[in-house]
């Protein structure tokens, strides 16, 4: 079986994967990325590049199948893109393929300096009040309140000082414009986005496009974070690129 690597998302953990099979049944890497609680990245990670460099070192040569969610779907982009050899299949929940101009750029990362300094001033409970209030996360008002407990704790359990490194290193503002190379990625895709995710539906839809090997499927009932909304439907679709 070919091993995983799976990578989380923005203010989320390992824990995220935690629904996943055991590791007997299925072998993994999940990494905490910078600037996330656990994380090793070390201070010389100071781009969105060199976070795929310390992740690419995390898998073997022989290849891995990639999954990311978000912020870790960009990374896997990343991965795919600079370490073609290592990389065997990619799975892409909610993923963004990086923003095409200037003013996009600079648009999101003054976005991103506000999300700084609200962690900054007012700290992790004020920002994590603020992340949450987004509606991107509507679709979550119909999961168990046991389970939206679950991501506001892996939210509370990073450091402000930490999220904002992961900001400044590997936002969206920061990310390689991935986009006008997709089509150098030979390996199977599989893109999911949730149908109450209309921008990311529409990205997902425009990336399948370009992909040389693409399977596309757009959740019915469903938004942003599927790793939460849709654990076992995730589950299958990595068992599905990873026959034993």
């Amino acid at each position: 079986m070919t091993p995983l690597l799976a990578l989380h998302g923005f203010t989320g953990s390992p824990r995220s994967w935690d629904f996943l099979p055991s590791r007997k049944a299925l072998p993994r890497v999940v990494p905490a990325l910078v600037g996330h609680s656990g994380s090793d990245a070390s201070s010389e990670v100071r781009s969105f590049e060199d976070e795929v460099d310390r992740l690419a070192s995390l898998t073997p040569e022989c290849g891995v199948h990639v999954v990311g969610y978000s912020l870790g779907a960009r990374l896997a982009l990343g991965l795919a893109l600079r370490y073609p050899t290592r990389v065997t299949r990619l799975t892409l929940l909610s993923c963004h393929p990086g923003l095409h101009t200037p003013a996009e750029r600079a648009a999101r990362r003054a976005s991103d300096a506000a999300w700084c300094d609200i962690l900054l001033r007012r700290g992790v409970p004020a920002f994590v009040d603020a992340w949450q209030a987004q509606s991107m996360w509507d679709s979550q008002a119909q999961l168990p309140g046991a389970v939206r407990q679950q991501r506001q704790s892996e939210r509370l359990s990073h450091t402000a000082q930490g999220l904002a490194r992961s900001l400044r290193v590997t936002g969206l503002g920061e990310m390689p414009d991935y986009a006008a190379r997709l089509a150098e990625i030979r390996v199977p895709v599989t893109l999911l986005a949730g149908a109450f995710d209309a921008k990311f539906s529409a990205l997902a839809a425009h990336m399948a496009e370009r992909l040389q090997q693409a399977a596309l499927e757009i959740v019915a009932g469903a938004g942003h974070d599927l790793l939460l909304e849709r654990p076992e439907l995730i589950t299958e679709v990595i068992r599905r690129g990873n026959p034993t």
